[in-house]
């Protein structure tokens, strides 16, 4: 190298300013963008995660499984008596019968709203409403038919059908495939006197296969009549179908559910729950 010497302005051998440099304004550009994207992708996740819990809550709840219009009775009117038949052994089929989980009864918000004013009115004449059966699951129904297909067991013979066969029972209509129960908005009841808890005489048994139970047979006493006569009016005048054949079975006028029938247990627990807690694949 020769001894000349390279003399250089600062400048030259100082990097421009511009190079690199990140603005004050720029910054804040940049944090808005980032948070905008950040933003964006939270809540494409939240659709995708929506989408996939609607998507499984199609495919494994059924409209059958569907208890989100049912109430517990007694949360709304806890003045009424429950006495189910179907949990107990004290029936036609003389056990316990499927499907009935827990001793509660369950019916449609709208076939309550209608109950709590009949429940008023029995209230102020010295009655208290007691339910043997209201929704019944359409497994219970299904034991039903098992039973009906049994020839050999007649246990409960002479106290609900002493005068007919099973085979006389199915094509009778008293049991049938389908049951208006499972649709969710009918009742089978009774009264109670509120003085000393006993049954009002109506002149039959619940579930008597027979006309015995009829709304119109004729060999009962006045009191019995009169009682019959009094349940069924004050029903109907409430917004409630009455069945002729048996004179303690009524259905809500205009259902909300006429071609579905339930399946879901009968269990207070999945409907305090809430459907959408609730694993209905062990079922």
């Amino acid at each position: 190298m020769s001894n000349m010497d390279y003399h250089l302005d600062d400048e030259q051998i100082q990097p421009s300013s511009k190079i690199g440099c990140i603005t004050p304004k720029s910054k804040i550009i940049i944090s808005v963008s980032i948070i905008a994207l950040l933003v964006i992708v939270l809540i494409i996740v939240i659709l995708v995660v929506t989408l996939k819990e609607d998507s499984e809550k199609n495919k494994t709840i059924p409209p059958e499984m569907d208890f989100s219009d049912f109430v517990i009775i007694n949360d709304i009117i806890p003045e009424i008596v429950t006495e189910l038949r179907y949990y107990s052994s004290f029936n036609f089929a003389g056990v316990h019968i499927d499907g009935y989980e827990e001793p509660v009864a369950l019916m449609t918000k709208e076939a309550v709203e209608k109950l709590k004013n009949v429940s008023k009115y029995f209230d102020e004449k010295g009655y208290r409403i007691k339910i043997w059966d209201s929704y019944r699951p359409q497994r219970a129904v299904d034991h039903f038919i098992r039973w009906g297909q049994n020839e050999s067991d007649d246990l409960m013979k002479p106290y609900f059908y002493p005068d007919l066969t099973k085979k006389q029972v199915f094509d009778g209509g008293y049991i049938a495939k389908h049951s208006g129960h499972s649709k969710g908005s009918t009742i089978d009841m009774t009264l109670l006197h509120k003085i000393n808890g006993t049954d009002v005489d109506f002149g039959s048994g619940f579930d008597f296969f027979g006309s015995k139970a009829n709304f119109n047979y004729t060999n009962v006493t006045d009191e019995q009549k009169e009682n019959r006569i009094m349940l069924n009016r004050i029903m109907t005048e409430n917004g409630f179908n009455a069945l002729p054949e048996e004179w303690w079975h009524f259905t809500l006028k205009n259902e909300p559910f006429p071609n579905t029938y339930f399946n879901f247990p009968i269990n207070a627990t999945i409907i305090r729950l809430g459907i959408n807690n609730y694993n209905f694949t062990s079922m």
